[in-house]
C-alpha cells in the first residue's frame, strides 16, 4: 500500500512540472512603469581631486626608559612608590639595609684616625730629630775648626762626625715616616669616601624626573647588584614608533611634521615631527622602521596605540554627501535619475568620511545623476523633478 502512494505522489509531481514548463517567459518583457512624481534636489557626480592620505598605525613610547637596580646587597628597608608615581630627580624610591655599611664606613674612619696619629707621632719625632740633627752639625762644624787648630785628636773629631752622620740618618728615618703616614692618612680617606659612597648606595634614588612604571621588589626582599628594583620613564618627550612599506618611504623625511591621531585620547589629533628613519629595511617585512617626536605639552602614556597620516600624493574621487546614501541592513544604495527622469534605486561601495561627503568606490560615475535627500515618497520608477 505505501509503495502504491509513493508512485502515485511521484506521477502528479511530475505532471506539475511539465504543465509549468508549458508556459515560458522572455526575459526583459516585463514593462516597469512609473510610480508617481515628485520634486527633489538633484546633484551630478563629479570627480575631484583629493590628498591620497596613508595610514600607518604605530605605538607610543616614553623618550627614556630605564631599569634602575641597586648597588649593594641588603634586604629593602622601605619602597616609597608604586606603579604609576611620578617623582623627580633626586627623589628617593626605596631604602636598603645600611647596617653594614655603617660599620664599613666606621671601620674606614677609626683607621683614618689611626692614620692621623702616626702623622702625628712621625712629626714629632722629625722634630726630636731636627734638634739632634741641628746640633750634631753645630759639634760637627766646631770640631772641625778645632781639629785644625789641633785642640782635638783625630780620635774625637772622627767621634763626633760619626754622630753628626748619625743624627742625619735619624732626620731622613722621621721624613720617611711622615711619608708613610700621609700615605696611610691617603688610604684611610679612600676607604672613608668608599664607604660613604658604599653607604649613600643603600639609597635608591630617582635618576632623572618621571614616572615608576613597574615595581618589581617589595619591602623585605634581599636587593643585589643588578637585579631590577624599578622600571622608569620620562613623562615628556615620548615619541611614536611605527614601521611603513618601502613603497610608501619616499614620502617620509627628517624634521617632517606628521599628523598623529590617539584614539584612546578621544581621538586627539596633534602634531610630531620625524627624527630618526631606519637606512635599511627589514628584510622579513620589505617595510621602514620610523620615529616621530611628540610634543612635550602634552601628557601621553607609553605602550598606547597611534595613527600616523602620512601626504602619499593626490588622486581622484567622486564625493557624495551623506544624505544621498540610504541604508538597508549591511547595504547601501542611493537614487540615480536616468535621462529620463526616472529614479532608480542604486547599490555602491563606499570608502572614507570626509567632512560630511562620503567617497564612492563602485556604483556611480562622472556625470551621473542623483538625488541628495531622498525622502519617504522616493521609490524606484518613480518621476524625478528638479527643485527650482
Amino acid at each position: 500500500m505505501l509503495k502504491k502512494t509513493f508512485i502515485f505522489c511521484l506521477s502528479m509531481l511530475m505532471i506539475m512540472v511539465v504543465s509549468g514548463c508549458k508556459e515560458k517567459i522572455k526575459p526583459g518583457n516585463t514593462k516597469q512603469e512609473t510610480t508617481g512624481k515628485i520634486t527633489a534636489e538633484l546633484e551630478t557626480a563629479r570627480e575631484t581631486s583629493h590628498p591620497f592620505i596613508y595610514e600607518a598605525v604605530g605605538t607610543i613610547t616614553a623618550g627614556t626608559s630605564t631599569i634602575i637596580s641597586c648597588k649593594v646587597f641588603g634586604n629593602i628597608k622601605k619602597i616609597h612608590v608604586h606603579e604609576g608615581s611620578a617623582v623627580k630627580k633626586g627623589d628617593l624610591l626605596a631604602e636598603i639595609d645600611d647596617s653594614q655599611a655603617a660599620a664599613r664606613l666606621k671601620k674606614a674612619m677609626a683607621g683614618l684616625s689611626e692614620a692621623k696619629k702616626a702623622l702625628a707621632a712621625a712629626k714629632s719625632s722629625k722634630d726630636a730629630a731636627k734638634t739632634m740633627s741641628d746640633f750634631a752639625f753645630t759639634t760637627f762644624k766646631r770640631y772641625q775648626k778645632l781639629l785644625k787648630e789641633n785642640s782635638v785628636s783625630p780620635q774625637e773629631f772622627d767621634n763626633i762626625k760619626s754622630k753628626y752622620h748619625r743624627a742625619k740618618a735619624a732626620l731622613s728615618g722621621a721624613q720617611a715616616m711622615i711619608e708613610a703616614a700621609l700615605s696611610r692618612i691617603n688610604q684611610a680617606k679612600a676607604d672613608v669616601t668608599a664607604a660613604e659612597i658604599y653607604r649613600k648606595d643603600t639609597l635608591v634614588k630617582a635618576p632623572y624626573s618621571g614616572r615608576i612604571k613597574e615595581k618589581f621588589m617589595d619591602q623585605g626582599n634581599l636587593a643585589s647588584p643588578g637585579v631590577p628594583l624599578f622600571s622608569m620613564e620620562t613623562s615628556r618627550k615620548f615619541k611614536v614608533e611605527f614601521s611603513i612599506p618601502e613603497g610608501h618611504v619616499d614620502r617620509i623625511y627628517l624634521n617632517q611634521s606628521l599628523t598623529v591621531k590617539i584614539p584612546s585620547m578621544q581621538n586627539l589629533s596633534v602634531r610630531g615631527i620625524v627624527d630618526r628613519i631606519d637606512p635599511a629595511a627589514d628584510p622579513a617585512t620589505r617595510s621602514f622602521n620610523i620615529r616621530v617626536t611628540l610634543p612635550d605639552a602634552m601628557q601621553f602614556r607609553s605602550g598606547v596605540f597611534a595613527r600616523i597620516m602620512i601626504p602619499a600624493g593626490i588622486f581622484k574621487m567622486i564625493l557624495v554627501p551623506e544624505t544621498a546614501l540610504i541604508h538597508h541592513g549591511q547595504l547601501t544604495g542611493f537614487f540615480l535619475v536616468d535621462d529620463k527622469n526616472t529614479a532608480h534605486f542604486r547599490l555602491v561601495r563606499t570608502g572614507r568620511k570626509i567632512k560630511g561627503l562620503v567617497e564612492i568606490i563602485s556604483g556611480i560615475h562622472p556625470g551621473d545623476r542623483y538625488i541628495v535627500n531622498p525622502g519617504p515618497g522616493v521609490q524606484d520608477n518613480v518621476l524625478v523633478e528638479a527643485e527650482s
